[in-house]
């Protein structure tokens, strides 16, 4: 196993391992176990993900960390770091506030001059696609142990959209194998022990 680089481990405290190791543990066991993501797999295995915490109690703190992860994203080298999951335990856990709150993360990327460098996906304990159901099965490829904003590198987008062709594909394999696995199923992943 390499050393991660500070663009990796900069700024995370002890009081962070159990938010981070509970995100690992799904991208893990999830995204690249169930290849939810297959773009997630290289990162995963390169250890080129960094996972953030931020601390903040409101939204307005919350952007002040976004802003500072993706300015810190935009100037790493993508071979240190690809990605970052930025884990907020303390803020948005309403569902509907987070999905909100997606709109004030775009604004950021814009107002940093960073669209089309960077973009914001996002991932929820109680993550419900529009029109759905919050039991329909589809949810569970978007939720995650704690809120998550996930910044991504769009030229990595835009090559991995290429390679993988038929990107609706991923949609539809990943409700087969949600639909596969289970409510138990899903239980067992996520709860499972290591």
């Amino acid at each position: 196993m390499h050393q991660p680089s500070d663009a990796i481990t900069a700024g995370l405290t002890p009081a962070d391992t159990p938010y981070i190791e509970a995100t690992r543990r799904w991208v893990a066991r999830a995204v690249v176990g169930l290849n939810l993501c297959p773009f997630a797999r290289a990162p995963f295995a390169q250890e080129t993900i960094r996972y953030a915490v931020s601390h903040a109690r409101d939204a307005d703190a919350l952007l002040d960390d976004l802003c500072s992860e993706l300015q810190g994203l935009a100037a790493a080298d993508p071979a240190d770091c690809e990605t970052t999951l930025l884990i907020h335990p303390q803020v948005l856990g309403d569902f509907l506030d987070f999905n909100d709150f997606l709109d004030v993360a775009d604004a950021a990327v814009e107002t940093l001059r960073l669209d089309g460098v960077l973009q914001v996906a996002s991932f929820h304990p109680h993550y419900q696609f529009a029109g759905s159901a919050p039991d329909d099965i589809g949810n569970l490829s978007n939720r995650s142990p704690h809120p998550v904003l996930h910044l991504l590198r769009e030229a990595s987008v835009e090559r991995a959209m290429e390679a993988m062709g038929d990107t609706d594909a991923i949609y539809r394999r990943n409700i087969e194998t949600l639909h596969r696995l289970g409510l138990a199923g899903w239980q067992a992943l996520r709860d499972g022990g290591d």
